[in-house]
């Protein structure tokens, strides 16, 4: 079952992706604030400082006293960061800016909103 709803959720996630519509243009580099559901659903909130050079990201969370850190790429409007976990976090980029993922191999939902 948990393998159906790990595909399910990253269905979801390339969807949006291929329907997304026009990407803002003015890079990923910020702040923004995430919030997500953990595996166990229990809700976070913390914030994220991203830094882009060409199609490498770099990433910084901050959730209550756990700070966490990783790089990855975007391609087109997927951004996958892999954080030092057995899976990367993959976000899509929303043509408002922000960016929706998932993690925990699928088991895990964040949303970042630029501040």
């Amino acid at each position: 079952m948990a393998d159906v709803k790990r595909r399910l959720v990253l269905g979801a996630v390339v969807a949006l992706a291929l329907g997304a519509g026009p990407v803002l243009a003015q890079g990923l580099t910020g702040r923004y604030v995430a919030e997500g559901r953990n595996p166990d659903g229990s809700s976070y909130r913390g914030t994220v400082q991203m830094t882009q050079t060409a199609a490498v990201v770099s990433m910084a969370w901050q959730v209550g006293a756990s700070s966490y850190i990783g790089t990855g790429v975007q391609e087109g409007r997927v951004l996958t960061i892999n954080w030092g976990q057995t899976t990367p976090v993959v976000y899509v980029l929303m043509p408002d800016g922000s960016l929706h993922g998932t993690w925990a191999d699928g088991l895990a939902l964040e949303k970042l909103t630029r501040q």
